[in-house]
């Protein structure tokens, strides 16, 4: 019982110290003295200018310390505001203070505003603060002061706000609602030892209408000498708005090293977004090498997985395991990946490099064995055919800005493709991309038992295309069906163009379309129309010098051994004028316009029978042989009507059997001449 009652008489006697202390601290304590003496302190050591206009008062619970209200700190010499602070509390230890000793345990800020400016000529508006040499040589000085030491057991910052404005790039980023905290900070630079516990900074805001949030935590981080140490060190960051929400987090842990040279033995990265009814989730992961000497970042083992997931997608949820290698050297800005990756009987392999990061210049070669594209496309709608748009009723512009900034040149490799139903093989492509242009030539590959040879070209400066392309010994049916879903033409052959078109949209690229384009064909066959069923119709009717219209059906077709054709193509009309088309039969010349831009045909063709012997075909068109007809097709593409214009076809005919009728008479009369 004696021992307590020491200790009571102990305790309360350093109560009443403590009592005595603080109430003279309260005494002597003198707001404006003080106020001007950190003002003046301020200027000399900084050229800056310290306004305190809040009240300065001490404060003793739940423990000693200082708060302050309104403050500001200028730039260094003149009066534009550096930093602001709504309000502050510095607390520090009791008991070193009867030894005159400060000792701050707890920064408490709140409302803090900073400026941080980027110059034109690099410099930065805290580098006098950082005892940076490029303070003029002309300005005054401060005092050398001594290393800075510091030791506190907690800091609390809120309701921050910094922003960073760089005249060079001539831009201006802000974070507001900026929280930070942390418990004990122990630091002496001289030492160069420093440590943190329970690091914890959060922000969030918004863009527009999107909303974000950043966390970063860190249990401990410690720098010993070179030596430093962390537990680990998580950051989140999310973004949503607009039916879309964005998630993305990166940790690190095992952080080992020295400032030279620093080792994460577990660097991880995962992504979950979701857009409307879509997901995406990301998952990668590797150790990690930083050479800061060098300024080299290698990432040696890269795995990870993406997985897409949609009700749209036909197999509703695709899964990419990934694998590869990523070195980083920020001292000459360079950059070099290699990527795998395979989905069903596919394996891709990608290489890149970048040789510079501002502006961007990058180099790739992507290679991949067989690759159906449509099988991860969303299906068409049903009835997805319809008419073309027309120039001016809501068509989507196309931007092709983003070409403007591009600066890559690689090539792509791909064994087997199919893509909008077209079917390729032995795919290579060279691309560059440079000053708003887009060029991929040399383009070659194997097309429906042809080849294709040509080049492509893409200006963003003017919105102007170029297409040259030779396709040669193709079936021109199973192509047509793949590009526009019909098959007009049969036939083997060779078609070629070389074209180029300006505009920002579909319809103004076709009806804009300029240049040449052949083709020629063999073996094949005119589908829509059977030219000799419809001239063996027509004999019945041929007194009656009209226009008879044919029906187009899908179930005829006219066969040809030879058809070839020329177009000359000026604002997106191809016109032609030797088409030539060439049957046991028949013979067909014709010339006319396809326009482009409108999706539609005016196009007179003159029909010839060449040979009645031809089977019982030719027997049925006897009386035609010789005789020319005019065939009218018009239309829109997917209605084209079929007219065989008469007019004078009676008198042709006529004329053709009078001539024939004479030859028969003379060739009699020549008989009974020479007695045969």
């Amino acid at each position: 019982m004696k021992i307590v009652r020491r200790l009571a008489l102990v305790a309360g006697v350093l109560l009443l110290l403590l009592g005595i202390g603080v109430a003279a601290l309260f005494a002597l304590f003198d707001e404006k003295q003080v106020k001007a003496q950190l003002t003046e302190r301020v200027y000399a050591s900084t050229q800056r200018k310290l306004s305190i206009d809040g009240e300065l008062a001490l404060s003793v619970w739940p423990d000693v310390g200082v708060r302050v209200g309104q403050l500001t700190l200028t730039e260094r010499g003149n009066d534009t505001p550096f930093a602001t602070v709504g309000s502050a509390r510095l607390a520090v230890a009791v008991l070193p203070l009867l030894s005159k000793r400060v000792e701050v345990r707890r920064i408490e800020v709140d409302g803090l505003v900073v400026k941080l400016l980027r110059k034109k000529d690099g410099s930065l508006n805290i580098d006098d603060l950082a005892g940076d040499k490029k303070v003029p040589e002309s300005a005054e000085k401060p005092a050398a002061s001594p290393a800075l030491r510091f030791d506190i057991a907690g800091v609390e910052l809120r309701n921050a706000r910094l922003t960073w404005r760089d005249d060079i790039a001539n831009t201006t980023t802000t974070i507001s609602d900026l929280d930070f905290s942390s418990d004990r900070l122990l630091g002496d630079l001289a030492a160069r030892h420093f440590r943190v516990e329970k690091l914890m900074l959060a922000t969030a805001g918004s863009s527009g209408t999107d909303q974000f949030e950043l966390k970063l935590a860190a249990p401990l981080l410690s720098l010993e000498g070179e030596t430093l140490d962390s537990k680990a060190v998580d950051l989140m960051a999310r973004l949503s708005g607009a039916g879309r929400t964005v998630e993305a987090r990166l940790g690190l842990a095992g952080i080992a090293g020295s400032g030279k040279a620093l080792k994460v033995s577990d660097f991880r990265f995962e992504l979950d977004a979701k857009s409307g009814e879509a997901t995406i989730k990301a998952q990668l992961a590797s150790p990690v090498a930083v050479d800061s000497e060098t300024r080299v970042i290698a990432l040696d083992k890269l795995a990870g997985t993406i997985e897409v997931a949609s009700p749209k997608l036909p197999m509703k949820q695709l899964k990419l395991p990934l694998s590869g290698q990523l070195r980083t050297d920020l001292a000459k800005q360079t950059a070099d990946l290699k990527l795998a990756t395979a989905v069903d009987e596919s394996k891709i392999g990608l290489q890149a490099r970048v040789s510079k990061f501002t502006p961007l210049g990058l180099e790739f070669a992507l290679d991949i064995d067989r690759l159906n594209v449509d099988k991860y496309l969303p299906p068409a709608p049903a009835g997805a055919e319809k008419p073309a748009a027309k120039a001016g009723s809501g068509e989507a512009k196309i931007d092709l800005a983003a070409l403007k900034t591009l600066n890559l040149k690689g090539s792509v490799n791909i064994g087997q493709l199919t893509a909008q139903r077209i079917e390729v093989s032995r795919l290579s492509a060279h691309i560059a991309a440079a000053g708003g242009r887009l060029d991929i030539a040399p383009l070659s590959a194997g097309l429906y038992g042809g080849t294709l040879n040509g080049s492509i070209g893409v200006n963003a400066n003017n919105n102007q295309f170029a297409i040259r392309q030779n396709l040669a010994g193709i079936q021109i049916a199973p192509l047509l069906k793949a590009l526009i879903n019909k098959e007009p033409l049969e036939g083997r052959g060779s078609v070629s163009m070389d074209v180029t078109t300006r505009g920002d949209s579909v319809p103004a690229l076709k009806k804009g379309l300029a240049g040449q384009a052949a083709l020629d064909l063999r073996d094949g066959a005119v589908k829509g129309i059977n030219i000799a069923k419809s001239l063996r119709d027509l004999q019945g009717v041929l007194g009656a010098k009209k226009t008879t219209t044919v029906a187009a059906s899908s179930a005829e077709k006219t066969d040809f051994s030879e058809l070839s054709a020329s177009f000359r193509i000026n604002a997106g009309v191809a016109h032609n004028d030797d088409l030539q088309m060439k049957s046991p039969l028949l013979r067909l010349t014709g010339n006319g316009d396809i326009d482009i831009g409108e999706d539609r045909v005016d196009y007179l063709a003159k029909i010839s029978v060449v040979n009645t012997t031809t089977g019982q075909q030719g027997k049925d068109l006897a009386k035609l042989k010789g005789v020319t007809i005019p065939l009218r097709m018009r239309g829109p593409y997917a209605q084209i009507s079929y007219s065989l214009e008469l007019g004078n076809v009676v008198e042709e005919v006529v004329k053709e059997q009078i001539k024939e009728k004479a030859k028969t008479q003379l060739g009699d009369k020549l008989k009974g001449l020479f007695g045969r």
